[in-house]
């Protein structure tokens, strides 16, 4: 008995004595975790304030430290070189997240230091659930948030092909339900695409009861507009409207003034922003930094009268420049992509406006007898914006920086926030270097509600970008629209490095950020 009871006595001491080596083994372990070190770094925090010259570890997916740092035995270091480390830049509008899961491994936002993309923009968007179950099953390059969809709504009770119309209130009450759920799930709020067809019939308080029910969810609202040229008054007031109405944060997506007679008139626009924001309208704005745009030819003809001649000669001549203006999509017709409408009226030998209405008619035709067709039937890149109007957009304080794009067809795609960077700050000089990373990265997050990321600092999520801000700049032009940009040297993304020297390190590490 005496002995049995050594024994269990023996063996209960050997396992207390193997426990106490397990945590003493653990402490090492955690003590040895590889951690990242960049050093010699100029460090540009977000903030807009000026750089300062140190050193930044990465430990897990997270900043550990940040400051004069010393070597570690654990650590993994990177030479900065005098580079400039930013957080990675949040695109306050993007399209790109089918990009994100192709095997390029998201080259088109790598390439410019995108770690986070917004989406469910222009009214579109994915259902909570389904994008989170879609990322789990196909990992993705960079953080993505998500908008709810106002269009989507619409085509969910209504029908896809009834929508053509003002929304009965028992639809608006669905689509309020909708809505709600989707807040509770994470939807940064409710965006609108109120120039495009599935919105086009919306009444003003269908989109007010709507955005109502994103105010008292504490979310926000953000919108391409009714309007960019010729009831862009009109547009501009229903969006301060919804701001005054709700008390709720309202966003002009891509802000831009495409009729050419308003053009080199954006200190007007600001003035009447700015108006609104001394009256109490949290209204901010998101600008891309190129003098034309990418849609749908339809959104040409403000009336969506499609045959009529008189409008069609209108958009012609005020509209757009069909001399430098290109179609990049056009199913019915695919030898005509990388044309300016110009020169395919020159080619079918009727005018430019003709040209337009005819391009239209097709595309609709072509619709009509592949209704299962998926891709996007036609596209037009635009030339419609003034430099000047660019320039005073992007420097106005409420405005962040965008990209509107995706893996192809428009250059911003590919080039946005390297452009910025290079031709608008490096070479026009129209704001610091400090303040283009603050409208890339903090504010853009400040916005979002997003409290982890954005800023480079202690204990916040380690996405950040190592550039050279004497070299950065885009190469994405119509024509080779997926060129890379040079200039980012490296990118992480929840601690992970994403991209070194223009290529893709194969991971995926990105997150679906919720509200």
């Amino acid at each position: 008995m005496k002995k049995r009871t050594f024994v269990i006595i023996g063996l209960v001491m050997l396992l207390l004595q193997v426990n106490a080596q397990k945590k003493v083994s653990n402490k090492v372990t955690d003590n040895l975790i590889v951690t990242t070190l960049i050093t010699n770094v100029k460090i540009m925090d977000g903030s807009g304030k000026p750089a300062i010259m140190g050193s930044v570890r990465i430990k897990g997916d997270v900043i550990a430290e940040v400051g004069n740092l010393t070597t570690q035995s654990n650590d993994k270091m990177i030479d900065g070189k005098g580079l400039v480390l930013a957080p990675g830049f949040i695109d306050a509008h993007s399209h790109h997240f089918g990009d994100l899961q192709k095997k390029s491994a998201g080259l088109s936002t790598a390439n410019q230091g995108i770690t986070t993309v917004v989406i469910g923009q222009d009214g579109g968007s994915y259902p909570m659930d389904s994008l989170e179950k879609d990322m789990k099953e196909i990992p993705v390059v960079a953080n993505v948030a998500s908008y709810t969809g106002h269009s989507t709504l619409r085509e969910e009770v209504m029908g896809e092909n009834n929508v053509l119309r003002k929304a009965t209130q028992a639809e608006v009450d669905k689509m309020k339900v909708i809505l709600s759920s989707e807040l509770s799930k994470g939807s940064l709020g409710i965006s609108t695409g109120l120039e495009y067809e599935q919105a086009f019939y919306s009444s003003r308080d269908e989109v007010i009861q709507l955005a109502q029910i994103a105010a008292n969810a504490n979310t926000r609202y953000i919108s391409h507009i009714r309007s960019e040229d010729v009831t862009m008054t009109d547009a501009l007031d229903e969006i301060i409207q919804i701001g005054k109405i709700t008390k709720m944060p309202v966003q002009i997506s891509h802000i831009k003034l495409s009729k050419k007679s308003d053009w080199n008139t954006a200190s007007k626009i600001l003035e009447q922003l700015e108006k609104a924001r001394a009256e109490g309208v949290q209204i901010t704005a998101d600008v891309y930094p190129y003098t034309f745009w990418n849609s749908t030819l339809r959104v040409l003809f403000p009336a969506r009268d499609y045959t009529n001649m008189e409008s069609a000669q209108f958009a012609v001549a005020q509209l757009f420049d069909p001399t430098a203006s290109y179609i990049v999509q056009y199913a019915p017709q695919p030898s005509y992509v990388g044309k300016t409408l110009s020169a395919i009226a020159i080619e079918r030998k009727e005018s430019e406006a003709q040209t337009l209405i005819n391009l239209v008619a097709m595309a609709a035709a072509f619709k009509e007898k592949n209704p299962g067709y998926n891709g996007s039937i036609e596209a037009i890149a635009a030339k419609s914006m003034s430099e000047a109007d660019v320039a005073n957009f992007m420097k106005w304080p409420f405005t962040v920086i965008c990209s509107d794009g995706n893996g192809g067809g428009h250059p911003r795609g590919y080039g946005s926030f390297t452009r910025v960077l290079g031709k608008y700050v490096r070479e026009d000089k129209i704001m610091s270097l400090e303040t283009a990373i603050y409208k890339m990265t903090a504010q853009t997050a400040s916005y979002l509600g997003i409290k982890d990321r954005g800023i480079i600092a202690a204990g916040k999520k380690a996405d950040l970008v190592l550039f050279n801000p004497e070299t950065v700049i885009d190469h994405a032009v119509i024509g080779n629209s997926n060129a890379l940009s040079t200039g980012i040297q490296m990118v992480w993304v929840n601690g992970q490095l994403i991209y070194e020297d223009q290529k893709s390190t194969g991971l995926k590490p990105g997150v679906l950020i919720k509200r």
